[in-house]
């Protein structure tokens, strides 16, 4: 259950991270039932710039999505690894100027060094649903020397928190892994009718210094 606020401050963030602006053209791919679908339809209409939405056949057909950058002369787009792999694969050389978002699985750091190469912009970003979309970001640097096997995940958004705490929710040493933790103003109400799940992933936030504020245990592990 996400709230409205969680979805405002979601925009508010990646308006300021992605400065689209009303001569921006954005690619939507992502099927509505998705929940990054967010990001490709509220936050062109908020900022002025025009979304192109492409068929469900056309989002996973290479060269139709080849067509649809040059003709409509697109200047971002949003998809997970195995999308862009799909593009490259299929002789894509790139879009010079184009602003990529990528996200929904692990981006190899070789596939990133890749991709990079023929777009004006490659953005890395992580988060789960239960904390409304996105709740990282990353700008993936063009030069070599890359030293992760993936690229990382970045910093957080606009008013929110990451933790790495350990099995005892105690925060991990510099370098070590730990379990992943978002708080902040993307933490959503829980799961719909299913208490116990949200008791047990949604918990009390004892780092923030909030009254009532809560934390969302990702099961994901980082360092």
């Amino acid at each position: 259950m996400v709230e409205h606020q969680s979805l405002l401050n979601f925009l508010y963030a990646f308006s300021d991270i992605l400065r689209l602006t009303e001569q921006d053209v954005f690619l939507a791919i992502t099927s509505i039932s998705f929940d990054i679908a967010g990001l490709e339809l509220y936050l062109p209409t908020c900022t002025g710039a025009t979304v192109v939405l492409a068929s469900r056949k056309d989002a996973t057909a290479a060269t139709t999505l080849h067509h649809l950058l040059d003709h409509h002369k697109i200047s971002m787009m949003q998809a997970t690894p195995a999308t862009w792999r799909l593009l490259m694969d299929a002789g894509w050389q790139g879009t010079p100027g184009l602003s990529v978002l990528c996200g929904g699985e692990a981006l190899p750091a070789n596939q990133a060094s890749r991709l990079s190469r023929g777009v004006g912009s490659l953005r890395n970003l992580y988060g789960p649903t239960e904390t409304t979309i996105w709740s990282s970001s990353f700008f993936v640097d063009a030069r070599p020397g890359v030293s992760h096997q993936n690229v990382p995940i970045g910093r957080p958004i606009a008013n929110t928190r990451i933790y790495l705490l350990d099995a005892h929710g105690q925060p991990v040493p510099f370098g070590a892994v730990g379990e992943l933790y978002i708080g902040g103003a993307g933490v959503a109400r829980g799961y719909l009718n299913r208490p116990e799940l949200t008791a047990e992933r949604f918990l009390a936030d004892p780092f923030s210094g909030e009254p009532g504020a809560r934390m969302y245990k990702t099961g994901d592990l980082a360092c």
